[in-house]
């Protein structure tokens, strides 16, 4: 232990007893005596003691830390001396720090000195909770910017608080706050001590619900947009960053400054004391980016760590006409759009834009080459990945995103990529999570269509969940026809992959009818629709009779019927029809129900119309092996056999 002489206390701080300590020389606690005021409300770690010189009345707070044993004590003791050295406005100042031995207990204390300060944050709160009144906003701004500045100071210097709270932000004026009771990871290794902490206060239900609910932090975002807080939607996106359970994944410092006082309108006086956080003004960024593309790219390089010229580049950018992005494929702009995003992850802003610009590029692209190769390097699939697990409540960014690995899951190695990092289960999470957001639902059915339509599909397990989550999300969206196509596209690689359970065929076979019934005039709505009740029927009777008796409002019979009649020129719809007829007819127990609905005739059309190669010429017959045109003799007679 420590040599240093011992420090002289009245009797009452935890007995007194022999002490050692470091400390300033100045006129500091060492050869003082001190008198106990009050004892504070206990925390997990320690107990807290206001005490004064009894030579000039000057207060000051000692934390008692009892400590397993020696080791552990000098350990902590040694991490925390660089406290003694804190320079900042914002932080209180440590004065002393030191071990005691309480005889009367046998136990070990370490105490450190800190300036006492009469108010809280917590104190702030708990005065608005019983008046029932809000926090002046503009206050807030000016205390929250005064505690991101005394946190970026700290953290400069690799010290983390490792306690933060209300109660230890205090208030050395009705404006001025300061950091104090800072921690050390030697003494947060006491587990009992640690699970009072995490229980401790109001926030407990939260904090364990966000521990193990993926969603638990939504009902309080709500709140905030229901109760209009000032600056809840800056809030919003703040918090999910901020309470990630993996500190790596946490938003730093300086990001949320830059959301806050930077990107934002929050203002604070600490802040603006800040000259590294000045934004480049306007007229220089307008300058810099009023050129071409690549002048812009060669702006958005040499500034690489200026979120604000970013963003103001990817705007300018994704005004400027088609033909000055350098399509079909501006490689060197997606690679430095990935290279942002990856460099500015935690600034959503820069992430929408970023993605909405790939969307557009590569989109377009597509539309004018359909055969032309997509980017598909890891590093983009990684970084788009990394959007969706950093910002999971932006339903905007979120939907964007979807989008953008439609475009890439085109390629088979990149769907496989995708699939092992658990997309699947990311998309149907969301569809459960957000079954009224049209955008997400298309957008997430249209990424899920991409990833299963041409690769191997490693893992089927979690799309056994698909069926249940799509029919809400359709059921949610009634009268919406590119939804329906979406779904129908979805179910019928579904059935194909026996994704679909047998107490699930009626249902599905029903939202197949119900879908061609409302959009008629979608011909990818159609063909998949009737693909999906083929697959259905071939390996279900039930699903087959489903299809094949009367309904209310028409059965799926005479839909058949009014299907061809509008698409008897598209050989497409039209061998899809009869591949579900071939299965229909398969059974003895329908054909009956078939002569009765006057099917016949269109059997007949068909087959003079049409032969059994049409079927080879299916655009899906190479994946999916579709059977010859239905043996329409059965139809024909009551004995034909099965």
């Amino acid at each position: 232990m420590p040599t240093a002489p011992c420090c002289r206390v009245e009797k009452g701080l935890q007995g007194g007893g022999k002490s050692s300590r470091i400390g300033p020389r100045r006129d500091g606690l060492r050869f003082c005596l001190l008198r106990i005021l009050h004892q504070l409300s206990p925390g997990a770690l320690g107990m807290n003691l206001v005490v004064e010189k009894t030579e000039n009345k000057v207060k000051y707070v000692i934390k008692q830390v009892e400590c397993i044993d020696e080791h552990q004590a000098n350990e902590a003791l040694e991490e925390l001396m660089p406290l003694l050295k804190l320079r900042h406005a914002h932080i209180s100042i440590y004065q002393e720090l030191f071990i005691i031995w309480n005889s009367q207990i046998s136990s070990l204390f370490l105490c450190l000195v800190m300036e006492y300060n009469h108010g809280s944050f917590q104190k702030v709160i708990e005065k608005k909770r019983e008046t029932k009144t809000i926090i002046d906003s503009e206050w807030m701004q000016n205390v929250l910017g005064q505690v991101l500045d005394a946190l970026e100071y700290l953290h400069h210097l690799d010290i983390i608080h490792r306690n933060l709270k209300p109660s230890n932000i205090v208030l050395s004026s009705s404006n001025h706050c300061k950091l104090q009771d800072l921690s050390s990871n030697a003494l947060m290794m006491d587990r009992a001590k640690w699970n009072i902490r995490a229980e401790e206060g109001e926030a407990m239900l939260l904090r364990k619900s966000l521990r193990t609910l993926p969603n638990g932090l939504r009902g309080v975002l709500e709140t905030l947009e229901e109760k209009k807080i000032p600056n809840a939607e800056t809030f919003g996106s703040l918090l999910p960053l901020m309470l990630q359970i993996n500190p790596s994944e946490r938003i730093t410092i300086r990001e949320v400054i830059h959301i806050t006082f930077v990107g934002g309108n929050f203002r604070s006086s600490s802040i603006a004391l800040s000259p590294h956080w000045q934004l480049m003004p306007d007229s220089v960024t307008d300058l810099l980016l009023g050129g071409n593309m690549a002048s812009i790219i060669e702006v958005m390089q040499n500034f690489s760590g200026r979120p604000e010229v970013q963003l103001k580049a990817l705007k300018r950018l994704l005004m400027m006409p088609e033909e000055q992005l350098g399509l079909p494929w501006p490689t060197e702009l997606v690679e430095l759009l990935t290279a942002i995003m990856k460099q500015h992850e935690r600034i959503l802003d820069i992430q929408l834009h970023a993605c909405s610009l790939l969307l557009r590029t590569l989109g377009q692209a597509l539309a004018r080459d359909s055969a032309a190769e997509v980017p598909s390097e890891s590093s983009v699939v990684s970084v788009l990945l990394s959007c969706l697990r950093i910002h999971p409540q932006s339903e905007q960014l979120l939907a964007t995103v979807y989008s953008v690995l439609a475009i890439i899951s085109s390629q088979e190695s990149a769907s496989e990529e995708l699939q092992e990092a658990g997309l699947f289960e990311h998309i149907l999470e969301r569809l459960s999570t957000f079954p009224t957001n049209r955008d997400i639902c298309i957008n997430g059915l249209s990424l899920l269509w991409a990833l299963m339509v041409d690769a191997v599909i490693v893992n089927k397990t979690p799309l056994e969940k698909a069926p249940v989550l799509i029919a809400e999300v359709l059921a949610a969206h009634p009268s919406d026809a590119e939804m329906a196509e979406a779904g129908c596209a979805v179910f019928w690689l579904l059935s194909l992959l026996g994704c679909v359970k047998e107490h699930q065929f009626a249902d599905v076979v029903t939202l197949f009818l119900q879908s061609i019934r409302l959009c008629q005039d979608r011909i990818p709505l159609v063909n998949n629709a009737y693909r999906g009740l083929a697959s259905l029927a071939k390996v279900s009777e039930l699903a087959a009779l489903q299809v094949a008796m009367p309904e209310e409002g028409g059965g799926g019979l005479s839909l058949i019927r009014e299907t061809y009649r509008l698409y008897k020129d598209d050989p497409e719809v039209v061998v899809n029809i009869c591949m579900l007829l071939a299965h229909l007819t398969s059974y003895e127990e329908i054909l009956p129900e078939l002569r009765a609905s006057g099917i016949q005739p269109l059997a007949q059309e068909i087959k003079e119309r049409f032969t059994s190669s049409l079927v080879s010429r299916h655009p899906t017959a190479s994946r999916f092996p579709a059977p010859s045109l239905p043996p329409f003799s059965s139809l024909s007679g009551p004995g034909a056999a099965r």
